[in-house]
């Protein structure tokens, strides 16, 4: 174990953790253990020498904390030496269930996500009060620039590692039309960046969040977005349907919006996150040879291929929509 966290452990406690615990590794490189004080409790350490990003975790966390939205209180840090201490909230995700439920979506996985959206809600409308956004990282705002870089995300790394081809000029063309699409006036909430399954724990019935480090203000349909086109949920099409009926209808308890324009705009979101993510599946799966990734390369491609069907007509794409169907057709 990092012997930083050895020592702030210890500045706590008065000695070391009885045992700890390896957690597997994530899609970045931060390392995490769990370490054990007695057989009732735990706790969990991180290692992450990226100052500027457990930096923006725990004050964003302790933000949520005092919004009262559900996340692990920081126990402890040492920032310099990158590490901090934080609430063990166990070992079930939401992918846990998923699984527990053989993806079948069962009323009761169902009503889970039910709790998971009200939540969403209210970190996107309560969690973006009083903010301070200068903690971002690395960006405060989901702004073209932003956007440009998870586009490019998934030209280099998924296209060019998987080997898919594509013609540069016209996809930038498509890229460009697509950030004019956009409009950088819904980019005024919070937007937690990486909403899905395996950063949503279950605790005692109900969900917490996790790794939003990287959240900034941005649009409000990106997060809804990221879960439900979570590749490995494979949420099927009327209740992912019937998911975001009911997240429109929970974010109306707070402000009012078009629902024409959210619809438009969410697809073409759906399609922004869903191309940074392949761009993960690229570095992550095939590069790097982690499995969740590998796996979720196909309901990845599935999910691109659908989005497609619904994009508003006006969002023409050709050359992005020949590289998605060779990337489909490939794999």
């Amino acid at each position: 174990m990092n012997k930083f966290i050895d020592s702030l452990y210890k500045s706590i406690f008065g000695n070391s953790p009885y045992i700890v615990e390896n957690l597997p590794p994530s899609g970045s490189h931060r390392k995490y253990y769990r370490l054990i004080i007695n057989e009732n409790e735990s706790i969990i350490a991180v290692y992450n020498d990226d100052y500027r990003e457990n930096k923006a975790f725990i004050e964003f966390s302790n933000h949520f904390i005092s919004k009262g939205i559900s996340v692990p209180k920081i126990l402890a840090e040492d920032l310099e030496n990158g590490v901090y201490l934080q609430e063990d909230l166990g070992k079930e995700d939401l992918l846990y269930y998923i699984e527990k439920d053989n993806w079948d979506f069962s009323e009761e996985l169902i009503s889970l996500y039910k709790k998971v959206i009200d939540n969403l809600v209210k970190i996107q409308i309560v969690g973006n009060e009083g903010i301070d956004y200068s903690y971002s990282f690395p960006r405060e705002k989901f702004d073209r620039q932003s956007i440009l870089w998870d586009l490019n995300y998934f030209k280099y790394s998924w296209c060019r590692l998987a080997n898919i081809p594509f013609d540069e000029d016209l996809l930038e063309k498509d890229f460009s039309f697509l950030l004019d699409y956009v409009s950088e006036g819904d980019m005024k909430y919070f937007m937690f960046r990486d909403f899905q399954s395996r950063n949503i724990l279950i605790h005692k019935g109900e969900p917490f969040f996790i790794d939003f480090q990287g959240g900034r203000k941005g649009a409000l349909q990106y997060d809804i977005a990221s879960l439900l086109f979570d590749a490995i949920a494979e949420i099927p099409e009327n209740i992912r349907e019937s998911l975001l009926s009911y997240y429109i209808s929970s974010l109306n308890k707070y402000i009012e919006f078009d629902n024409d324009r959210f619809i438009k705009s969410y697809y073409a979101y759906s399609l922004i996150r869903l191309l940074q993510a392949m761009g993960a599946f690229g570095l992550r799966g095939l590069y790097e040879r982690k499995q969740h990734f590998i796996d979720s390369i196909k309901p990845g491609l599935s999910n691109l291929m659908y989005i497609f069907k619904k994009i508003d007509k006006d969002l023409y794409l050709p050359e992005l929509y020949k590289t998605i169907e060779n990337s489909y057709n490939k794999y």
